[in-house]
């Protein structure tokens, strides 16, 4: 079950991360692995300054995955 949790709070966090960050779509397995990769990132960064709630992780996530699409555009030189 944890798993799941793992790619439905992934799935919303790198949705939510790509809606605010205004970059091209990447589709459902794109914002899944950035919602994943930014939850790890997001709670690099910040902890549990959101809490430890659905909320939170899908806030962490989403602040993660906007600083790893960031990277992916500086990297790539083109909007992602």
């Amino acid at each position: 079950m944890g798993i799941l949790w793992t790619i439905i709070i992934g799935a919303v966090a790198g949705w939510l991360g790509s809606q605010i960050f205004k970059g091209g779509s990447l589709g459902l397995i794109g914002n899944i692995i950035v919602g994943i990769v930014g939850g790890f990132i997001g709670y690099w960064l910040l902890g549990n300054t959101f809490g430890t709630e659905i909320i939170g992780q899908i806030l962490t996530g989403a602040v993660g995955s906007i600083v790893l699409l960031a990277i992916i555009n500086l990297v790539s030189g083109r909007r992602v």
